[in-house]
């Protein structure tokens, strides 16, 4: 599933080529996603400028004038730049034509979400999110107020959107291991040097991953089509049995709320 990195890779791509222009069609191939297209979206967006290309956690926000597309790339979702003439995949389900490219979404799966919000972006799915780990406001500070009292393993805490948005399992598996704290520990066991700790780990982990173009471990490709590198630096996810690029004791695997977690117990502390 694509997470925060490969979100914000793909506004960076698709951004300086799109803003400024108005969409002067809308083909709507397959509307069968997780929730089903509005048939009025063609209409809505025929003619309208984008303004604005933002993200929050890992939804995209297509800021138009009268109104937001909010996109989610679901589990297998990609958005792409194509050339107008370009011939649609069996997978390709909306195409937007801004004339000089055209934005392709494309979803094997089709566990993605196009939604048009009237009211803005502060309306819908967005409402009820937690804090930005890339925000200025997120640091040790934050974090070590935030888990006081809280039994959740931290690992699980952390993928919590209605706390910190954005960081999925890969990131929060190579986040813990770059702070040095195993993902089973409470969350309110964490003092202020761990909390600072970690809240460095997690950026330091998603600006790397960012700069690399984010993780590509089956679907995701960036809006230019490239697919990331990032999975070629992991310490520990998806790496069980190999040796800890620090210690050289095997990776760990273990499940946690039917997720798989990677660790070197050796490195990583309760």
């Amino acid at each position: 599933m694509p997470e925060l990195p490969e979100v914000e890779t793909t506004r960076r791509g698709l951004a300086p080529h799109l803003l400024g222009h108005a969409v002067r069609r809308v083909t709507v191939r397959c509307a069968s996603l997780r929730q089903p297209i509005p048939a009025s979206l063609p209409a809505v967006l025929t003619g309208q400028t984008l303004q604005q290309l933002e993200r929050r956690a890992k939804y995209l926000l297509f800021g138009f004038e009268q109104g937001v597309l909010l996109a989610h790339l679901g589990m297998s979702g990609s958005l792409q730049l194509v050339a107008p003439d370009s011939a649609p995949g069996k997978h390709d389900h909306v195409d937007m034509d801004f004339g000089h490219l055209t934005l392709r979404y494309r979803d094997p799966r089709r566990f993605g979400m196009l939604m048009w919000l009237d009211d803005g972006a502060d309306a819908g799915p967005l409402r009820h999110l937690g804090i930005e780990p890339l925000d200025e406001r997120f640091d040790g500070a934050w974090l070590h107020q935030a888990t006081r009292g809280r039994s959740t393993p931290i690992k699980t805490w952390l993928m919590d959107n209605h706390h910190v948005v954005g960081i999925g399992n890969i990131y929060a598996s190579e986040s813990l291991f770059r702070a040095r704290i195993h993902p089973l520990t409470p969350a309110g066991h964490l003092g202020p040097q761990r909390c600072a700790r970690l809240a460095t780990a997690i950026r330091e982990t998603l600006e790397a991953a960012i700069a690399a173009g984010g993780s590509t471990l089956r679907d995701f490709v960036g809006g230019d089509g490239r697919p990331g590198y990032f999975q070629q630096q992991y310490f520990v996810y998806g790496r069980t049995g190999e040796p800890c690029r620090i210690c050289q004791r095997p990776v760990q695997r273990i499940v946690q709320g039917q997720r798989a977690s990677f660790l070197c117990a050796h490195c990583q502390r309760r």
